[in-house]
């Protein structure tokens, strides 16, 4: 019983990092339509940069902090080449981020080399219900939370979180209004870059990050987003930490070699389940 209250806690602390991935994911993919797989970059370039920091003596908080805004600053830049010149299709532009993704592959090698990296997280063992388990899981959890809290309240309470809402449902209406919808998918963007750097920073110290890192990363994160249609924050948050749980329990009873094959299942049996149910509805809209 112990072991696997151990399992079920270390899995939500993990699938808390890949909600953030695929909430990253959901914010871009609402208002542009465009499916971001750089998204794991700005996790690996933002963990990188706070193990720098935290090695150069920056104390805590303003390593992560920093790590982060690399990560809000270089989703920017990847909206600006994404989506910044008018009339680029989705598809196209998703293959720019597929691109850019790849080329951070070259800049992370270059800057950090391609030894993993890692860093003190919370000290100490927690105990509960009999299980020890690392602290810093209850971290990563208990930040994940107001974070999607945040995330409600801004877009449904401020201005700038209702245009961006206002893309997401009619971008031609949108616009109609007056609103602009270019400037908003850059700020979906680098909105979605915060989010992927905060899941770096917060998951580094129990999972090593190395450049290629953003490859289960997006993986992850993606079935996630997929289970809410790629459109719906709440259930990303529910399907990462589904999909966390299921691959530590599947670590844990099984072996950790089938940990991706755990996502990518997932991932392919919730595509089949909808596409089956919109199947018939396409063929009577015919």
């Amino acid at each position: 019983m112990s072991d696997l209250v151990g399992y079920l806690v270390t899995g939500l602390g993990i699938g808390a990092g890949f909600a953030l991935v695929a909430s990253g994911l959901v914010a871009i993919y609402r208002v542009t339509r465009v499916v971001n797989f750089a998204q794991g970059a700005f996790a690996v370039l933002a963990a990188m940069l706070a193990a720098s920091l935290l090695g150069a003596g920056v104390p805590h908080g303003l390593a992560e902090t920093g790590g982060v805004a690399l990560g809000a600053i270089t989703g920017l830049l990847v909206g600006i080449v994404a989506i910044g010149r008018p009339g680029t299709s989705p598809g196209t532009s998703l293959i720019v981020t597929l691109g850019l993704g790849v080329l951070a592959y070259a800049v992370e090698i270059l800057i950090w080399g391609d030894q993993p990296r890692s860093y003190p997280g919370v000290p100490g063992v927690a105990e509960l219900a009999g299980a020890r388990l690392q602290a810093h899981y209850l971290l990563i959890i208990a930040v994940t939370a107001p974070v999607f809290a945040l995330m409600a309240w801004f877009f449904a309470r401020t201005d700038l979180g209702r245009a961006l809402s206002a893309c997401a449902s009619n971008r031609y209406a949108a616009q109609v209004v007056g609103i602009d919808v270019r400037r908003m998918g850059l700020l979906a963007f680098t909105i979605g870059g915060a989010l992927g750097g905060l899941a770096g920073v917060l998951t580094t110290p129990v999972q090593q990050v190395t450049f290629d890192s953003d490859v289960a990363l997006i993986v992850n994160g993606f079935a996630a987003a997929v289970l809410g249609g790629l459109t719906r924050p709440v259930v990303a948050l529910a399907g990462g930490l589904l999909l966390g749980v299921a691959q530590t329990l599947a670590a844990g009873y099984g072996g950790g070699a089938y940990q991706v094959e755990v996502a990518l299942v997932l991932m392919l049996t919730v595509m089949i389940v909808q596409a089956a149910r919109t199947g018939p509805v396409a063929e009577t809209a015919r």
